[in-house]
């Protein structure tokens, strides 16, 4: 693992490219986007939008949700990975925020990681994305970019968001946004574009001829 100053380095060069990055879900409140999110685990933030936009533009609370019922919402989001056990999550999540909470998300940790289909990772994103908080967020993309540019010694996504929670909030907020999105585009986990790597000179990763 790097000394601090190094990995807040490499987190600058991305900064500087994007100061203030987003989720590129697609939602318009707190609940759209937990859902969105739910959506996402196993797969793209593309296909997601696209399954959403027509399910949001019908149901957006978990109220309209629950009315839509269980196979329409399956019918919606038929095209994403895992419909069927990720529509009976949000339809059990919808009904605990219906029967708890009057229908509205709790800003509240250990209440969004006891919602059916939520984990830390899940909590961590809406934590940050709607509530503007410094959660650091561990995916498949963030935990591969941490151990490659040695930003964690972590093997596991608990142990990186720990050494990551190291850095200063400013650089919570997005750290998970850069990798993200840095790991979509460039350093892609099959033919990483490193000719166009904006930290390349921090990487010891040398592609395969």
């Amino acid at each position: 693992m790097r000394p601090l100053n190094e990995i807040t380095a490499i987190l600058d060069v991305f900064k500087a490219q994007d100061p203030a990055p987003q989720s590129e879900l697609e939602f318009h409140n707190a609940y759209t986007l937990l859902v969105a999110i739910v959506l996402s685990a196993q797969s793209t933030d593309k296909g997601v939008n696209k399954a959403t936009k027509p399910l949001f533009a019908l149901a957006d609370t978990p109220q309209a949700i629950l009315d839509i019922g269980l196979e329409k919402l399956k019918d919606h989001i038929k095209t994403i990975g895992l419909y069927n056990n990720k529509a009976k999550n949000i339809i059990a999540l919808s009904e605990i925020l219906v029967n708890r909470y009057n229908g509205e998300v709790p800003h509240d940790r250990a209440a969004l990681e006891a919602l059916p289909g939520v984990g830390r990772k899940t909590a961590n994103v809406l934590l940050n994305v709607w509530w503007h908080e410094p959660t650091v967020a561990v995916d498949t993309h963030v935990l591969r970019l941490a151990q490659r540019l040695e930003l964690s010694n972590g093997k596991t996504p608990l142990e990186v968001e720990a050494d990551l929670n190291k850095l200063p909030d400013e650089y919570k907020l997005y750290v998970n946004h850069w990798l993200v999105l840095f790991g979509r585009y460039i350093c892609k986990a099959q033919n990483p574009d490193c000719l166009h790597c904006p930290v390349k000179s921090f990487c010891r990763f040398r592609p395969q001829d």
